[in-house]
């Protein structure tokens, strides 16, 4: 077990980051095919054939799933990621040709870095190329590079979010792995003692805001910013679980 989605047995994860541009993305592999459902929440999601994966459409599996920057341009990264595995002959067999069924989902980071440059098809290539079973790599890198935390005062008062994973060990064998991508508009909480680690930063006494007291007292955020925050996130399990159940 190396405390990541990737202890789930068949799934890969790769990286693939801009570092002058501060943007990236992650693509999670599952190449024999994964039964896959979605939970799509918020103002403003950015996504790509997430509603293939709810139970009343055809497709039952999907080849891998990619999260990116770059807000909407982010989802070009998505086919380099169909191209990796169609020349590799993985997907949806249609009789004359297998299409590789890739869903993707994109965070807002274009407040950082340089917002002409966000992840394509061939970053989305190489993040495949970059895909392991092994111990994967966690912070600002990949989806997570431009990542943020802590708006509650706008940009001047935030931090860097990031990407990390996860996994748990349960009774008689089952895994479960997780892989998310932190770009939330409030704080990051150590859920052991309930302490703040990451979030808006008090600009004028030091140390951070609490962002949830600070929105109770100043509700009007300003027009657009608040639908600007995303967090991403991938669950992987080695339970056996139809459609109907694993969107439940």
């Amino acid at each position: 077990m190396s405390n990541s989605i990737t202890d789930v047995k068949g799934i890969k994860v790769g990286h693939s980051t801009h570092q002058e541009a501060l943007t990236g993305c992650t693509v999670i592999l599952c190449e024999e095919g994964a039964v896959a459902g979605v939970d799509v929440r918020g103002a403003a999601p950015g996504t790509r054939e997430t509603d293939l994966l709810r139970p009343l459409h055809l497709i039952q599996e999907v080849h891998a799933v990619i999260l990116a920057g770059g807000s909407a341009f982010g989802l070009d990264s998505a086919g380099g990621v169909v191209r990796y595995l169609e020349e590799r002959d993985i997907g949806f067999d249609v009789g004359v040709t297998k299409v590789p069924i890739v869903p993707a989902a994109v965070l807002f980071d274009l407040y950082v870095g340089d917002p002409r440059i966000r992840p394509d098809m061939e970053m989305g290539y190489q993040a495949c190329l970059d895909a392991t079973f092994l111990e994967i790599k966690e912070g600002n890198i990949g989806a997570g590079t431009g990542a943020t935390v802590g708006k509650a005062l706008k940009m001047r008062g935030a931090m860097k979010g990031g990407i990390g994973t996860a996994s748990v060990e349960l009774a008689r064998g089952i895994i479960v792995g997780a892989i998310v991508a932190v770009n939330a508009f409030g704080d990051v909480i150590d859920p052991k003692n309930g302490e703040i680690i990451a979030g808006t930063r008090n600009i004028e006494r030091g140390g951070f805001l609490n962002s949830a007291d600070y929105i109770k007292g100043n509700i009007l955020v300003e027009r657009g910013f608040s639908m600007t925050n995303t967090t991403l996130g991938v669950v992987a399990t080695n339970a056996i679980l139809n459609k109907e159940q694993i969107n439940k």
